[in-house]
């Protein structure tokens, strides 16, 4: 595992925090208005294995901490605290093995169900970090409530998500 690829199981961990002395459970507790203004947090909760150019001291994933979300149940269930918290950001909870529009979602929605919002970028990451560490069935999961809202706006001709980034969405989910 490279130093990069240690950095984020460490954060995941709990053993370490990340570059602005933040640890996991810390960015969690961040209320909204904080995960909406604050961009240097989301590379650290959803890794890739590409430089981010937005923050480009961010780690990334190698091989060898892919294999570790992979084997190690507990960082995958530090992921998941990690994909709710964004869930709830967004207006979406679980229902079963589902996600769905929560009853926050007519206020959550209007902070990112836009056309060219930062969000769906982050959404993006999100979906292919939660692929590529372990957990499709999460990502296949948030996909589908986006695919509906995505099919919703596009009958009301409402353009809130562009086709673009629908087919980003796909692909991260196709990784």
């Amino acid at each position: 595992m490279t130093g990069e690829g240690r950095r984020i199981v460490a954060f995941y961990e709990g053993s370490a925090p990340d570059d602005c002395g933040r640890f996991h459970e810390d960015v969690l507790r961040f209320d909204d208005e904080r995960l909406e203004y604050v961009h240097n947090f989301i590379q650290w909760l959803f890794p890739l294995p590409e430089r981010s150019g937005a923050q480009p001291t961010a780690p990334i994933l190698d091989d060898a901490a892919i294999e570790a979300f992979h084997t190690r149940p507990q960082l995958r269930a530090a992921l998941r605290r990690s994909l709710d918290r964004m869930l709830a950001f967004y207006g979406f909870a679980w229902s079963g093995e589902r996600v769905e529009k929560s009853a926050a979602f007519p206020l959550r929605s209007g902070n990112w169900l836009q056309i060219g919002n930062h969000n769906h970028l982050r959404l993006t990451r999100m979906l292919r970090s939660l692929t590529l560490l372990g957990e499709r069935e999460a990502a296949l999961a948030l996909f589908a409530v986006l695919s509906e809202i995505y099919d919703e706006q596009r009958r009301t001709e409402s353009k809130r998500i562009s086709e673009r980034s629908y087919n980003f969405w796909m692909s991260a989910v196709k990784s």
